[in-house]
């Protein structure tokens, strides 16, 4: 039956889920739409928004950690199309991640402020995910490991991925084995520490931007890693700027100085050479 301005259900459709499994069961979505717990008292209208807005990156984050796992899977075994096309992906959830920075945006500073003080010591610095993403990707640091001590699992995770060799380590080991000249220091570096800089690499960088058309493969992965970077970039700067937008200078809940401390992530980076050889090429 269809009136008007409906669309009639086709006789094909399913209606009887008694015995099969339906799209709410696939999604477990009882669990996925029950896991929002406002705490304020009483509870803020805008509270809600706020649970949403975390609990979306932390689905995006998770689908970011098994694409760059399976990346650096590929690498390891010189798979560079499938590691590519992972990579790829990547490259679109982290525009979502990041345009996802302008619905948070609509909490002005007294709609949040009117809630924040139920969140306690609650703060995205603590999202192991986010985490585990900077270290896969070579930005290190087992400073940060004490904040996850009352969650094994995820300290258990972040250890791993700690001591395991990053995303940029296994590229350049790939690189070494199909015959482009890697520097031993590139390929036996402390893979547990944070990665810097290593001006023993300019030259290749330098050889394969100068000679694309013989080394297309090392040039275009060169370019993924660099978009990958600036996408990273682009989310921490919105993520400055929101919390700017919505809470000034205040210290944030989970200790840090707020503001300040994100601006610092800036300078952080991931793929140091693959920028640094920007000012060398063509000299």
């Amino acid at each position: 039956m269809g009136g008007e301005n409906t669309r009639p259900v086709e006789p094909g459709i399913v209606t009887d889920f008694r015995d099969r499994m339906s799209y709410g069961s696939y999604l477990d979505l009882g669990t996925l739409l029950g896991a929002q717990h406002p705490v304020s008292a009483p509870e803020h209208h805008d509270e809600l928004l706020f649970i949403i807005a975390h609990q979306t990156s932390e689905l995006w984050l998770k689908l970011t950690l098994h694409e760059l796992s399976a990346a650096k899977a590929a690498l390891a075994r010189d798979d560079i199309s499938v590691a590519l096309k992972c990579i790829a992906r990547v490259k679109h959830i982290q525009k979502s991640l990041t345009e996802q920075w302008s619905v948070l945006a609509t909490l002005t500073p007294t709609e949040y402020s009117q809630f924040r003080g139920f969140l306690g010591n609650a703060s995205g610095f603590q999202s192991f995910q986010y985490r585990a993403v900077e270290f896969i990707l070579g930005n290190k640091n087992a400073g940060v490991l004490p904040v996850f001590e009352s969650d094994p699992e995820a300290h258990a995770l972040l250890s791993r991925v700690l001591a395991e060799p990053s995303l940029y380590d296994e590229f350049w080991r790939h690189l070494h084995r199909v015959g482009l000249p890697v520097p031993e220091s590139a390929l036996q570096r402390d893979p547990a520490s944070a990665y810097t800089l290593n001006r023993d690499l300019i030259p290749l960088v330098k050889h394969v931007y100068e000679n694309p058309h013989e080394n297309w493969e090392a040039y275009e992965s060169f370019e993924e890693l660099v978009d990958l970077e600036e996408n990273f970039q682009l989310w921490r700067f919105r993520h400055m700027r929101t919390v700017l937008r919505v809470i000034g200078t205040k210290p944030g809940t989970g200790g840090s100085s707020g503001v300040g401390f994100l601006q610092r992530a800036l300078d952080l980076t991931f793929f140091p050479e693959l920028f640094s050889v920007r000012t060398e090429v063509g000299r």
